[in-house]
């Protein structure tokens, strides 16, 4: 297998061809001595038509003075330091606890299956059960509602 990294050999050269056309860095070196000669034929210091004149004649000089005035501009007024007060009313929601534990429910038997709970407390949220500082709550309960129990596990605001 052959290395991918090198060039494939050179195809011989054809009958009649000079030897200096088999090499590879002959001709690209003659065209890089070229260029530079002419660069080198160009910079040298020969007289051109667009040369100074003599110092015979005098030519006349112009010189550009500029002056700055400076403008004195007024300093900006700070604006003004506008304050709003605004009174907030806090209004703190205290959930009362049951006088004693009541076995009868909103059904009228006792039974705690349906919607389910006690009928002597309600929480609308688990916030408001935390509050009261009755969590977690537990099927049967008072207080304990399914729509409190999000995994339907029987243990409400966990």
């Amino acid at each position: 297998m052959s290395n991918p990294y090198t060039s494939p050999p050179m195809p011989p050269a054809p009958r009649g061809a000079p030897r200096w056309a088999r090499k590879r860095y002959v001709l690209p070196a003659l065209g890089l001595a070229l260029f530079v000669g002419v660069g080198i034929g160009a910079a040298d210091g020969s007289p051109s038509s667009d040369a100074e004149p003599t110092a015979a004649s005098p030519r006349p000089t112009v010189t550009v003075t500029a002056t700055a005035t400076a403008t004195e501009t007024a300093a900006p007024r700070p604006a003004p330091t506008v304050t709003r007060t605004r009174t907030v009313k806090v209004t703190r929601t205290v959930t009362a606890q049951p006088a004693a534990d009541d076995d009868t429910s909103a059904y009228g038997n006792g039974d705690v299956s349906g919607t389910g709970g006690s009928g002597s407390a309600y929480y609308a949220n688990c916030s408001e059960a935390r509050a009261a500082g009755v969590t977690p709550l537990y099927a049967g309960d008072p207080g304990y509602a399914a729509h409190l129990d999000r995994d339907g596990d029987g243990v409400a605001c966990e």
